[in-house]
Formats: C-alpha cells, sequence, structure tokens
C-alpha cells in the first residue's frame, strides 16, 4: 500500500507553496486596504490614519513625480504648512478636482481676513499659479509619491471587474506550479526506488 504521507516533497515544490501563501495573503492584504481607500477616497475629510491617495494627472511637478505616480498626502492644517512644502488641494469650490503643487508663499492674515493663503507652483511650469488658495482647500502635505502606482489604481478603479478573472488565472498559475513540482518530487522518488532495485 502507497503511503502518500512518507513521499518526500521537492524542494520546488516548497517554494512554490512559500510564494502561493506569501501572494494570498499580500492579495487579501492589498483587496481589504484597497477597498478601505476607495471607501474613504470620495470624501476630502475622510483619511487612513491621516493619510490619503491621489493619482498624478500631468506632468506639473516633474520631475519630483510625474504622470500615473500616486501621491500619499498627510492630512495638516495651514499653520503646519510653511513655504517649500508640496501640498495638495482643491483648486476651486466648484470643481472636484485637485492639484498638488508647491507652496512658494505663504499669506498669513491675508488683507486682514485672518486666512492664510498660499502662492503655489508647479516645478515644471514656468509661472506661478494664477490664483491663491485659502486655508480652507487645503487637504495637507505630501508624504511620498510612489512611482505609476496611481496608474494601477486608477486602472482598478474603472476596471475592476478585469480584476476578478485576473486573481483566478494568477491562482491557477501557482497551484499548475505546485502540482508540476509536486509531480517532479514523485518522479525522483520513483527513480530512486529504481536505482536501489537495480543494486
Amino acid at each position: 500500500m502507497h503511503d502518500s504521507k512518507s513521499e518526500p516533497v521537492s524542494a520546488g515544490y516548497k517554494i512554490v507553496e512559500v510564494f502561493r501563501t506569501i501572494f494570498v495573503y499580500l492579495l487579501s492584504v492589498a483587496i481589504i486596504v484597497g477597498a478601505v481607500m476607495f471607501a474613504v477616497s470620495q470624501s476630502p475629510t475622510k483619511s487612513i490614519f491621516g493619510f490619503r491617495y491621489y493619482t498624478v494627472l500631468t506632468d506639473s511637478m516633474k520631475p519630483e513625480f510625474v504622470t500615473g505616480d500616486m501621491v500619499i498626502v498627510k492630512l495638516k492644517n495651514a499653520t503646519d504648512i510653511q513655504q517649500g512644502d508640496v501640498i495638495t488641494f482643491n483648486p476651486s469650490s466648484d470643481s472636484e478636482a485637485y492639484l498638488t503643487h508647491r507652496v512658494t508663499e505663504k499669506l498669513e492674515n491675508y488683507e486682514g481676513t485672518g486666512v492664510t493663503c498660499f502662492k503655489t507652483k508647479g516645478d515644471a511650469n514656468n509661472t506661478e499659479d494664477s490664483f491663491l488658495i485659502d486655508e480652507s482647500r487645503v487637504i495637507g502635505t505630501v508624504a511620498v509619491a510612489v512611482p505609476k502606482l496611481g496608474m494601477v489604481v486608477r486602472f482598478i478603479q474603472l476596471r475592476w471587474y478585469f480584476m476578478i478573472p485576473l486573481v483566478i488565472l494568477v491562482v491557477i498559475f501557482f497551484k499548475l506550479l505546485a502540482i508540476y513540482f509536486s509531480s517532479g518530487g514523485d518522479e525522483e522518488e520513483i527513480s530512486s526506488r529504481e536505482e536501489n532495485q537495480a543494486k
């Protein structure tokens, strides 16, 4: 009677199992984090531990970051923002768009109104922005930029239904690899038995 428990497992099979386990855990975390981030992205007042993400849609801040990058923004009050900081803001109360430019000047108590305003400029632009940004429209400062991740996230947001077959295909791929290396271990065992019998 063949005892499957006594069969040695090939090194290749073990490696595939480790990678498959890591992949499943990372995928699960990514799905959970992504779901939370997508949920909070509907309002600029919501965040994850005080951070929000935005996808860069222009090259106005090149080479700091370019189209398709993701910027992780730390929510901050106007009092904590200084000249030289890169901030994300809503340029117009009539728009849902957001810009990320560098502060060129901080104007506290602008014209005696008690409101702090900012002059901004894209690093790649020749001139400053033609408008002032008051403190109510500032989201925060850029903590880090992740190259091209914004492009991936934007694709998922707009084409989320493509991810289901992709995940299934990747899982099947790892399963086939595991079967392949498992079969390889069986062949090695049979070959070893034949050599022992020949002796």
